[in-house]
């Protein structure tokens, strides 16, 4: 097939829409459903980046994506108890291409709330049972077993969005994009990212061990998938913060820092025990968890009271702040230069001990000492990654 008929564009009064290849065939099959334009743009940058992540790593990969970024990345490592808790797969026998993806959901659920997901591999019975029983929009994956078509074919009513995508599909190195009647060319971003990027450690602590390494690997490539200005947050395989769009690099590094202090505060004991009602359901969960920790709670308090068998108190600042000292490992990626310390001070504050970034601000000295004084190993890759 070389087009697709789409029902419409970006919005419902943006008609005509397809997708179609200029040459040769379409890399893409739907299975089911029928996706839209923000769909298939989720899915095609979803793939790149799983893709990526997997060839990178060696591991099986699994992103969230929601509105042309990730919600979440991931790369298979094995979950502990309190992580299957805080992503409600306590019940499920995951495979480890459904780990990477109950990792990649888990970083930020709010956000990935009706998500579009990527599989770098095979989706399977285990991927397949976890999204049934989650809000999603569709799937892209280079393929399916019987049984994952199977349950997946059943999801919203039938409708449920899935594509198949070549694995051995490879994009023209020119790419092209029209804006208000312009057409913008230009070559491909085809750099490859790994380890061996982060060799130009340029802080006093030059120590960025194998397990930081990947995360770093794993913040750069989400990055090169996310609109800029962003910055991610890793830990473990896993994408714990990413900042997004944001037009100030301290804003998204405020942002993402937030999103992975939640991720944490998530696994407080207090948290981990709140007095939910049976029956409440997962996004309902998710919410009520997300203000409980917020410090809005108490001026919101009568909204989700009628989740609790019992009022909890909330989490003071301070017990907040003495929970999050206790987060360490993190590493961050950034797409552009750090152009102040502050994006340091604030990284620090959620655990962050790795950093790679491009370099190059005239302020390089400045965000070098208080890398320094926190004993922050940084890289400079001399690779900025905007992506728009």
């Amino acid at each position: 097939m070389t087009e697709l008929e789409l029902k419409y564009g970006c919005n419902p009064n943006q008609k005509p829409a397809r997708i179609f290849a200029a040459d040769g065939e379409l890399p893409v099959t739907v299975l089911n459903g029928k996706p839209g334009y923000i769909n298939f743009l989720d899915a095609l940058n979803s793939w790149q980046l799983v893709s990526e992540l997997s060839a990178a790593t060696g591991l099986p990969a699994a992103a969230s994506f929601k509105h042309v970024s990730p919600a979440g990345a991931a790369v298979y490592s094995p979950l502990s108890e309190i992580l299957k808790k805080i992503y409600f797969v306590e019940d499920l026998d995951l495979s480890p291409i459904a780990c990477a993806y109950a990792r990649a959901r888990g970083a930020d659920r709010m956000s990935s709330y009706g998500d579009w997901a990527a599989l770098s591999g095979v989706c399977d019975e285990s991927t397949a049972r976890m999204l049934a029983r989650e809000v999603s929009d569709g799937i892209i994956a280079p393929g399916y077993t019987d049984e994952a078509l199977e349950i997946l074919r059943k999801k919203k009513k039938g409708s449920y969005n899935i594509v198949r995508i070549d694995k051995s599909y490879k994009p023209a190195t020119i790419e092209h994009k029209d804006v208000f009647g312009i057409t913008f060319e230009q070559g491909r971003n085809n750099l490859n990212i790994d380890s061996g990027m982060f060799s130009n450690v340029v802080t006093a602590n030059k120590d960025i061990p194998p397990n930081a390494l990947r995360d770093l690997t794993v913040a750069m490539i989400t990055l090169k998938y996310t609109q800029s200005n962003s910055v991610c947050y890793v830990k473990d395989g896993q994408a714990i913060g990413i900042g997004a769009g944001q037009q100030s690099r301290i804003h998204c590094t405020r942002l993402a820092g937030q999103k992975a202090d939640n991720w944490y505060l998530r696994q407080h004991p207090r948290v981990l025990s709140l007095p939910f009602k049976d029956g409440i359901g997962r996004a309902d969960r998710d919410n009520t968890i997300d203000v409980f920790i917020s410090d809005d709670y108490m001026d919101v308090l009568s909204c989700w009271e009628q989740y609790f068998t019992q009022m909890p108190q909330p989490l003071s600042r301070s017990e907040k702040r003495a929970w999050l000292d206790t987060l360490t490992g993190v590493s961050l990626g950034s797409d552009a230069f750090f152009p102040f310390g502050d994006n340091i001070e604030r990284a620090h504050k959620s655990g962050v001990q790795y950093i790679a970034e491009p370099g190059g601000s005239i302020r390089d000295d400045n965000v070098i000492a208080v890398c320094d004084k926190y004993a922050i190993a940084m890289a400079f890759t001399g690779i900025r990654l905007f992506h728009h």
